[in-house]
């Protein structure tokens, strides 16, 4: 016969005979083996971790590596230094080798070009109720683009009238190629605000450098080059080089802004010296010397303090005014001061400040690229 003892009294016995049993905490025993499972888990989770993220962290600082070596971006420091006045080197050095090589591209391309008379033209912008006057008002620029100067406009005596007439052929250029300059800018901030660029935007960044003349691959000089001219400034200097449309220059070469050029290309001055051999760029088509304007503008070391306003403008975030970047276009005619007088009179007596903020309405052509 088998005697049964409980737990109680076995306990009371043995502690009588001076063992002393404490009871067992099974709780505590499963939380210490949750602990250890626990840490055994993280410990395994982290190398593993590490295994797997260190190849990918060493790749992404290696690609990161590479890209600062081939586009250096420090252009905000260095736009702060530019403005501060405390470096000479930002903005200063130009190669010229393909300055205008996309600018003569474009004129070479094969044109469909037709001179209309003035009356046809005029018939044209009434047909599509194209006037300064609506301009003024809604700020919207019809998408006429005109390639040649009518020989006619000479002999419109009406200043006004052959004023206005002129106004109108040249604004939906100038806004056209400010546009293109815009969306460039667009582009040039996306790729500034990444850490890696993919092959095809280092591609576009090469040739946006050459285009502008960029040395050493310097994103801060870009920045600063690559931007719009106000249209009322472009539309003044179009009016005074080519006495609103009637120079023999921009009759004959469509030469809007009495740009200079040393190459066979060109239009001889009649009353340039024997001895000269500077000519005044002529171009096939209208659109083409508006290109070469602003390329000129934004590129020659004459208009490095242009560049330099018109950057601080940028930065206290203000309007690109006429008034005040005028003010350093004196290097740009022989004059100095007093052409600078006169381009800030011109503006001013026919309002064209007024044409500062117009947009220009999207073409047909425009339209059927995004159906």
């Amino acid at each position: 016969m088998q005697i049964k003892y409980s737990i109680f009294e076995i306990k009371k016995y043995l502690n009588k005979k001076g063992f002393i049993v404490k009871k067992k905490k099974k709780i505590k025993t499963q939380e210490s083996g949750l602990d250890n499972l626990s840490r055994t888990f993280l410990s395994s989770l982290i190398i593993i971790s590490i295994f797997f993220i260190a190849p990918l962290v060493i790749n992404l600082t290696k690609e990161k590596m590479i890209f600062s070596k081939d586009y250096e971006n420090n252009s905000k420091n260095n736009l702060k230094k530019l403005l501060e006045n405390k470096t000479t080197k930002l903005d200063e050095k130009l190669n010229k080798k393909f300055l205008y090589e996309d600018i003569l591209t474009f004129d070479e391309q094969p044109s469909d070009a037709i001179l209309l008379s003035a009356a046809t033209i005029e018939e044209l912008f009434k047909s599509t109720n194209y006037n300064l006057k609506d301009v003024r008002k809604n700020k919207l620029v019809k998408p006429i683009s005109l390639d040649l100067l009518p020989k006619e406009i000479v002999k419109i005596e009406n200043a006004k009238k052959r004023k206005d007439f002129f106004i109108q052929i040249i604004l939906p250029l100038v806004i056209d190629e400010n546009n293109s300059i815009k969306l460039d800018r667009m582009k040039l901030f996306s790729i500034l605000n990444k850490s890696k660029n993919t092959k095809t935007e280092q591609v576009w960044l090469n040739m946006k450098f050459k285009q502008y003349g960029v040395v050493n691959k310097d994103l801060s000089t870009l920045k600063i080059r690559m931007d719009e001219v106000p249209v009322s400034m472009a539309i003044a200097q179009a009016a005074k080089e080519t006495g609103w449309g009637t120079s023999r220059f921009a009759q004959e070469g469509n030469a809007l802004f009495g740009q200079w050029t040393w190459s066979g290309r060109g239009i001889k001055p009649a009353d340039a010296e024997s001895d000269s051999t500077h000519k005044v760029m002529r171009f096939k088509v209208l659109q083409a010397s508006v290109k070469a304007y602003q390329r000129n503008l934004n590129t020659h070391s004459s208009y490095k303090d242009f560049r330099s306003a018109r950057a601080e403008l940028r930065d206290k975030r203000k309007k690109l005014d006429s008034m005040i970047l005028t003010e350093y276009l004196d290097k740009y005619a022989e004059t100095g001061k007093e052409y600078v007088k006169i381009l800030q009179q011109i503006i001013r007596q026919n309002d064209l400040k007024d044409f500062d903020d117009a947009k220009l309405l999207p073409s047909s052509k425009d339209l059927e690229s995004l159906i």
